[in-house]
């Protein structure tokens, strides 16, 4: 009998010695867990963690998981989802508390997609919890394609607009990650498309301190980002995913990041294919030599098919096995802290899908800036005008309208729907009639117009002309070759030129036009500013961009966007695309006048700036909003700062911006604390900044606050 009783207690304490050997108890920490997986990995399982799609470990029960999905602006690439303006349109926001909600959001549809995806044995690209997002480089060029990716021109609004995402998507719960975010692309990354594969960025060290790295610094420093991703350009010769200088000297020496490197997608092939068509860099002999470059240093996780190099790097004593372990314990642990190995999956309520939607339109709404509103035109009233016409290429085209890195939704509202809808709400009495054509397409003069267009534009008392650019034409690497459009960039700033014309047969008419501007950037409207009544950028506004440019038009919505890009004039003459140098370039470093600055936009309602004051015992910077317009409104209160003691300083930086609401007749305190950073001179290439006496002169509306330091 005490045999058996021996007997049982013996197994007992092997099923709890056991339990406490398994990857999968709860009650162990990640890290304990993430080590005991690892130690039961194979060389082959442990590789195979280390490519973007790991592949299902059977005989441990761990099923296949894509590391690569999207999520610019909402989930992409995955079916019916929420999809929001671009990330220029929300930069234009200025808005970090509603970003950041937003990024929640996503997040909350991410996961009831992974549970599905889930529950269906579906473990493909795009169907996880780990997103290569956000792209905060810096749109130092309207020509750039894929700047409508980013935040803007300005290293502080990327910033903060970057960290706002990461926070969003991070959500933490009893520690685990709701998502997990991937900044991306570093470093010193904007074009040009058709050569980011070979070209090699020559730059200055204070334009890559000053401009190119600090949005990554601070969002390092500030956040738990869970992932970076290095470019696909060179850097001063050494391409980004292989480049020791940046990946560990900068990155995880000085700044401390430890979480998870990943490759830009195939980025390695560069180091070293050989190809005739598509320019590489081919720096590294061959494909193990650039495994061995890249997870011989930092580099965790290849977005890429890069498995049979590393294998033979390995095998080669390429890489030693230590180094292998540390890769795959990050990659592990990450999974850990998305919760993929408990008994409970986190965040498995169902949240309400119909706040996704009015999340959408809110932030549409919140974009859209209204750059020339002349002898006030704007909002129409209503019953004023019996006959409008709208028209243009981007009019009734709901695909323009979700950018690119976009999932499709399943409501999609474009302007002419949207100005329709908003009409059949008014009295009958009010209610105008509607005359539509496409007019034009955005380039090409193929476009035939109806017979009788002169006829009915004779008839209409308003045209609202919905114009600009299109997904189809600038973007990620994108065979276009036209007049102005080359490889996925601008070859020219202008409104192409058929629809100018289209414009100008208009005008010629006598009719009032209302201009909307759809693109990712800025684009140079010098006719259209001078001859058209209003002027509003839509960006590519999401999917409910016809329903927030109807209320804005109408004056349901009080336009309060700003743009985040400068907008050049056509007079203006921009640096070489291809120099990475910042003279002349974006609002800090430009010394002509621009069409329209950044941080510009007008409301429907007038804002007076006043009683600035600087207080250096706590180092704050306070001044007075007034609105003294007709209406409520919400302003974006900015501060930028000059040094004008150092010549090489920007003409002015943004250092401090908030959107505020100020009701009519009231008055607002804004309040920013100006960090001593701001007052720090760029010394030399080693990151080396130093505070000198000088003069400061902070810019606050039209005003300007002068000290001595």
């Amino acid at each position: 009998m005490k045999r058996y009783f021996l007997g049982h207690i013996l197994f007992f304490v092997f099923l709890f010695s056991y339990a406490q050997q398994d990857f999968r108890n709860p009650n162990l920490s990640l890290d304990e867990r993430a080590q005991l997986l690892l130690n039961q990995l194979t060389l082959d399982e442990k590789l195979g963690m280390m490519e973007h799609h790991n592949p299902a470990i059977e005989r441990l029960g761990i099923p296949a998981y894509s590391w690569w999905n999207e999520a610019l602006h909402g989930v992409a690439r995955n079916g019916f989802a929420t999809v929001y303006p671009m990330p220029t349109a929300l930069a234009a926001t200025f808005d970090e508390k509603s970003v950041e909600e937003m990024f929640g959001m996503v997040a909350d549809e991410a996961r009831m997609k992974y549970f599905r995806a889930q529950k269906a044995g579906q473990y493909d690209d795009y169907t996880g919890l780990t997103f290569f997002t956000p792209n905060i480089n810096i749109f130092r060029d309207p020509r750039w394609g894929r700047g409508m990716e980013t935040y803007g021109e300005d290293p502080f609004l990327s910033a903060r607009m970057g960290a706002a995402c990461v926070r969003g998507l991070q959500q933490q719960q009893n520690g685990r990650y709701k998502a997990l975010a991937c900044v991306k692309h570093f470093a010193v990354h904007s074009g040009p498309e058709a050569e980011r594969h070979s070209f090699d960025v020559s730059v200055s060290g204070r334009a890559f301190w000053t401009t190119y790295l600090p949005a990554f610094k601070y969002i390092v420093q500030n956040t738990d980002v869970g992932m970076l991703m290095c470019g696909y350009n060179r850097l001063n010769g050494e391409p980004c995913c292989t480049n020791e200088s940046l990946l560990v000297n900068i990155l995880r020496n000085q700044w401390g990041y430890d979480r998870l490197f990943v490759t830009d997608c195939w980025a390695l092939n560069d180091c070293w294919e050989r190809d005739t068509v598509i320019p590489r860099h081919e720096t590294h002999a061959t494909a193990a030599d650039a495994a061995a470059a890249a997870f011989g240093s930092v580099i965790d996780l290849e977005c890429g098919s890069g498995l049979s190099a590393l294998k033979e790097a390995v095998e080669q004593g390429l890489i030693p096995m230590d180094i292998i372990d540390a890769h795959v314990l990050k990659v592990l642990k990450a999974r850990f802290q998305l919760g993929m190995f408990d008994p409970v999956q986190p965040f498995n309520t169902v949240p309400d899908t119909t706040l996704f939607e009015q999340k959408a339109l809110e932030m549409a709404e919140k974009s859209i800036v209204l750059l020339q509103n002349r002898n006030g035109i704007l909002p129409l009233q209503p019953g004023k005008y019996k006959n409008i016409a709208i028209l243009g290429p981007n009019a009734a085209d709901s695909a323009m309208l979700c950018g690119n890195y976009n999932g499709t939704p399943r409501h999609a509202v474009t302007y002419y729907a949207g100005i329709l809808n908003y009409i059949e709400q008014l009295p009958k009495s009010q209610r105008p009639n509607i005359y539509f054509d496409t007019t034009c397409h955005h380039v090409d003069g193929k476009y035939r117009l109806p017979r009788d267009f002169d006829k009915q534009i004779a008839k209409c008392d308003l045209v609202i002309f919905v114009g600009g650019l299109s997904p189809e034409l600038e973007g990620e690497e994108l065979k276009v070759e036209m007049d102005g459009f080359h490889g996925g960039d601008r070859t020219k700033i202008d409104l192409p030129r058929i629809q100018e014309g289209m414009l100008m047969k208009i005008k010629k008419m006598g009719k009032p036009i209302v201009f909307v501007l759809c693109s990712g950037g800025a684009v140079a409207l010098d006719w259209v500013d001078e001859n058209a009544e209003a002027v509003l950028a839509g960006w590519y506004g999401g999917q409910a961009a016809g329903t927030a440019m109807a209320n804005v038009l109408f004056g349901k919505t009080n336009p309060s966007g700003k743009i985040p890009v400068t907008f050049y004039s056509s007079k203006n003459e921009l640096p070489p695309f291809d120099s990475y140098e910042m003279e002349n370039r974006t609002y800090r470093f430009m010394t002509e006048k621009p069409l329209y600055p950044f941080g510009y936009g007008l409301s429907y309602t007038t804002f007076e700036y006043s009683d600035g004051i600087y207080n250096p015992n706590n180092q704050t910077f306070t001044f007075n909003i007034t609105n003294t317009g007709t209406c409520d409104g919400e302003e974006v209160a900015q501060l930028y700062l000059t040094n004008q003691s150092d010549p090489l300083s920007p003409v002015k930086t943004l250092i401090g911006f908030e959107r505020v609401h100020v009701p009519y007749g009231k008055t607002v305190k804004v309040s920013f604390h100006v960090d001593e950073a701001f007052f720090q001179t760029y010394v030399d290439s080693y990151q080396h900044f130093e505070s000198h006496p000088g003069i400061f002169v902070f810019h606050y509306g039209d005003k300007k606050w002068e000290i001595k330091r």
